[in-house]
């Protein structure tokens, strides 16, 4: 069910004393249309699943901006065209796209009274029309989806739902939902108002609890696709700290985990989309604890909690606060979940608590508000403001935001929504939600480590910056169309928080020139909004928060997401002729050239990072500069608290929140989840989310399944003694290779020994001076290794327990099978692959000849019989390519993207699905995950 516009809304809009808004024209050119100011190329949009060749989209003869990447192309024909691909009704080109999103914008606009003339209106056009094919900045996803079609205008990417302690209320739940999640959006809610299992009902019995009524909701979810275009819907379940239930809640997907494991040990196929993982509940949502001042500092003192009930208050049970937190903590170690939502904080800041609590969010945090609300959102491209000179073009931002915000108020006087509720709340708030995303790569091009006071700097003064400008457009629009209708009743509160947002940017300490004058810039426009505002109210109840940007990152050819740093130094460039290719991504030369280092020296430390993935060591570049390229993962990975500490820096200056993941390496302890958890609180977050690396049992690794489930063995009637295993021992005379080998300037040699008649028996290595202790520790590690192959355990065992240690010495080595090794046991057991394993094997490993890389690079296959049709297009793309980039076209990465070639390169899984679509594997995108080939998200629209 779709709510369609009221009748007579545009009547009584239009109440303002103003005749409308003046448009002045910045970035389109009077007398011609933006479309003729760019070159325009037809693409064939070909998509393939690269695991099993099949074709999943193909159109032909689409027509896009010669500037934009084949991949920014390849998502807007997959995601946004309309129509069914082949007929005639289907767009194949951007200008059709942008035509009937933008003339939806400008026709409402004008029909509800937004332009003072109809040259206003014009203008309005061509700058909205400017932006977005310059990529300047994007509407969230449903905009492209639904407006201008004949489907339901829905325009909101969030939704708030609420639940009452009614079984009409909890049905009604599951069916509000599964209509948001079938026009591509998400929804959150909060089940606290339900009663817990510890209560009774009115007939004696106990209620069921809300935990209970998740398990039917998750299902519910579990069988939608969003839009019919990300992999499954995208939910938030938040339950207060004080609930009954919420040990329960807290440890439920912790619970599912082990059942994951144990499964998984009997051979069931529990991979994200394997036959057997639906039979695990509580996957298909984000689980939050709200969490209260009270609870946190009875946390710090030790002290004690009470649990109440939720009809009438009383005390259920009293707890210890800091075992509670414990186990938030403990459980988000095992599995992710729960993150935290700061009750106390978020309410502090809402600007209409006369008309409700802020009890809940968006499936991914950024969005909160009041119950049966939605916001829609868009993302600015922070690179498109930066100078040739590297200085930030804050006029031309403010002019960004100005539009943007117009634009996205007249989308609530168009838009339907999926229940009256909403659409009532909605109307009433006028909820925004802009943002930005490029933000990690702005302050690389502009010689800013991410964890470091000048990063922040910037970060919060732009934040300030633009949210300012967001509420002075919203205080001009209010004067134009009048205030949103709840801001009567909330006006002493909403100015009180506009006042905050103000007093935080004369807070904010500056760094260095361009922070400061982008912090003096967000100055004006909060006095100049405040005035305003004071005298006529504003227009919008919110504007501002930090979304993850994965499918319109791409769309805008953005290097990072939201707010996140960038996730590697190497990207994933697509080419014309189909296939992708390795490369350094290009904000790093431009950071080198702004730290002033020589072209030389850039070139080298080009092709260092080309090499290894990192900057550790890289000739020529001072050790200062290295935090400027520490990244989200891998040899230099950004530190928990630097994560948060940014967080915290711009939190003051957005109306919302922040969807991010605090990423925390494989070896963190539940006492350092704990601290971050805690820290965030002290630090003035609104909500916070943790991933520690390999936490989750249920994902693919890179290669895919490989095992088919396992035979069962019969049962017995007692049991019996595993059978001892009996050594095989090698006869006097054997084969043997030997090998030298140099890795990172330490020299060795190993001697490999095998059977007459088939495989490996003993492995001998020499290193270091005899009698070192190096020497004997490796002739040690050989003598057990010689007796394992002994006993019957397999090579390949060997090889995936041994490959990708890394520890010093490590780096290039004189093999040519073998350019990169993490360290001298890697490099051993990576030779050892090559000599002894079938190919089948080792290619699951990824471990290839230096032959059968160069064959992928030239046909597209590792195998002999494998070759794309245009073989010879793609590689003389790859060698202009990479020879631009300063990339050994002979050694291309098997990888397919970012998260895979990081875990080539640092030697670890990167823990994320692969696409269910395409079956690359994804990467972060805020709290959720997305796929660089295709677009699709893990449930973030």
């Amino acid at each position: 069910m779709s709510v369609t516009p009221a009748s007579g809304r545009k009547a009584s809009a239009r109440t303002s004393k103003a005749k409308g808004l003046a448009i002045p024209r910045v970035f389109s050119t009077a007398g011609t249309h933006p479309y003729d100011e760019v070159e325009w190329e037809r693409r064939d949009i070909v998509q393939t699943n690269w695991k099993t060749g099949e074709t999943i989209f193909e159109q032909r003869g689409t027509e896009f901006p010669a500037s934009w990447s084949v991949n920014a192309s390849t998502i807007v024909a997959t995601k946004y065209f309309r129509g069914a691909v082949g007929s005639d009704a289907r767009e194949q080109s951007l200008r059709q796209l942008i035509d009937r999103v933008v003339g939806t914008y400008a026709r409402a606009g004008t029909e509800y009274g937004y332009f003072a003339t109809e040259d206003d209106a014009a203008v309005f056009s061509d700058e909205l029309t400017w932006l977005l094919l310059n990529q300047y900045f994007a509407f969230n996803s449903p905009v492209w989806f639904n407006v201008g079609t004949p489907a339901p205008q829905q325009v909101s990417a969030c939704f708030i739902l609420s639940v009452d302690d009614t079984m009409d209320s909890i049905l009604n739940w599951y069916r509000e939902e599964g209509m948001i999640f079938k026009g591509g959006s998400g929804a959150g809610l909060n089940l606290s108002r339900i009663r817990s299992s510890k209560e009774l009902l009115s007939s004696g019995g106990n209620a069921s609890g809300p935990i209970s009524f998740m398990r039917g909701a998750d299902a519910s979810a579990g069988t939608i696709k969003s839009g019919g275009a990300t992999r499954r819907a995208a939910k938030m379940v938040v339950l207060d700290v004080d609930h009954p239930d919420i040990e329960e809640f807290v440890e439920t997907k912790a619970r599912e985990e082990d059942k994951i494991r144990a499964l998984r040990e009997a051979g069931f196929d529990m991979d994200l989309g394997g036959k057997d993982i639906v039979s695990v509940q509580y996957q298909n949502a984000n689980n939050s604890v709200r969490v209260s001042d009270e609870f946190m500092r009875a946390v710090e003192g030790g002290g004690t909690f009470d649990l109440k009930a939720r009809q009438d208050g009383h005390v259920v049970e009293t707890v210890d606060a800091k075992q509670l937190f414990r186990k938030i903590a403990q459980a988000a170690w095992e599995c992710a979940d729960p993150g935290l939502q700061y009750d106390d904080t978020i309410n502090d800041w809402h600007t209409s608590p006369e008309s409700g609590r802020i009890t809940a969010s968006n499936p991914c945090s950024e969005y909160l508000h009041l119950d049966n609300s939605s916001c829609n959102l868009s993302s600015i491209n922070l690179m498109k403001f930066l100078r040739e000179d590297d200085t930030f073009d804050a006029e031309r931002f403010v002019a960004v935001v100005e539009l943007v915000i117009t634009a996205m108020d007249i989308s609530i006087s168009f838009a339907d929504f999926p229940t009256e509720a909403i659409a009532e709340t909605t109307r009433a708030f006028r909820q925004l939600g802009i943002g930005y995303a490029n933000l990690g790569a702005l302050l690389m091009a502009t010689g800013h480590g991410y964890d470091s006071d000048g990063g922040r700097a910037l970060a919060a003064a732009i934040t300030s910056l633009m949210t300012a400008t967001a509420y002075r457009r919203s205080a001009e629009l209010a004067g134009v169309l009048g205030a949103y209708d709840g801001y009567a009743r909330n006006a002493e509160a909403h100015q009180r928080v506009m006042r905050k947002h103000a007093a935080a940017n004369d807070a904010l300490r500056t760094v260095n020139a361009m922070d400061a004058a982008i912090r003096t810039a967000a100055l004006e426009q909060w006095r100049a909004g405040l005035k305003l505002g004071e005298a006529g109210g504003w227009r919008n109840a919110q504007a501002s928060l930090l979304a993850p940007t994965g499918t319109i990152g791409f769309m805008m050819d953005c290097d990072t997401t939201g707010i996140e740093p960038d996730f590697s130094l190497v990207k994933f460039k697509k080419l014309v002729g189909g296939g992708s290719m390795q490369i350094v991504n290009q904000t790093v030369p431009r950071a080198l050239r702004r730290l002033g280092y020589a072209e030389e020296t850039v070139e080298a430390i080009i092709e260092h990072i080309a090499n290894h993935g990192h900057v550790v060591d890289a000739p020529g570049l001072k050790l200062e500069h290295y935090e400027v390229f520490d990244t989200a993962m891998g040899r230099r990975s950004i530190a928990p608290m630097g994560h948060v500490q940014m967080m915290a820096t711009v939190q003051p200056f957005l109306s919302g929140a922040i969807s991010k993941t605090v990423n925390l390496p494989e070896t963190a302890t539940v006492e350092d989840i704990e601290q971050v958890y805690f820290d965030g609180w002290k630090l003035g977050l609104k909500a916070l989310a943790v991933y520690r690396d390999n936490c989750k049992v249920g994902q693919p690794l890179s290669d895919g399944k490989a095992a088919k489930k396992a035979e069962k063995p019969a049962p017995t009637a007692e049991p019996t003694e595993p059978q001892r295993a009996v050594r095989r021992r090698l006869p006097k005379s054997r084969p043997s290779i030997t090998t030298s080998f140099r890795v990172g300037g330490a020299e060795g040699y190993m001697t490999a020994g095998s059977y007459p008649d088939d495989g490996l028996g003993e492995v001998f290595l020499k290193l270091g001076k005899q009698g070192s202790t190096l020497a004997g520790v490796m002739d040690a590690f050989s003598i057990a290794v010689s007796i394992g192959l002994q006993h019957g355990v397999p090579l390949e065992i060997f090889i995936q327990k041994f490959t990708n240690l890394r520890f010093e010495p490590a780096g290039m080595t004189d093999d040519p099978d073998i350019r990169m090794a993490q360290s001298i046991v890697d490099y051993i057991f990576r030779r050892l692959a090559l000599d002894y394993l079938p190919y089948e094997t080792r290619a699951g490993m990824g471990i290839h000849t230096t032959a059968e890389r160069k064959r992928y690079a030239d046909t597209g296959s590792y195998e002999e019989s494998g070759a794309y049709d245009n073989a010879s297009d793609v590689a003389a793309e790859l060698e202009t390519l990479n020879q631009t980039a300063g990339v050994d076209a002979a050694v291309p990465s098997p990888a397919h993207s970012s998260a895979e070639l990081l875990e080539l390169q640092q030697g670890q899984h990167a823990d994320a699905p692969l696409c269910m679509s395409c079956g690359t594997k994804m990467r972060p995108a805020g709290s959720c995950y997305v796929c660089e080939n295709c677009g699709s998200t893990s449930g973030c629209s």
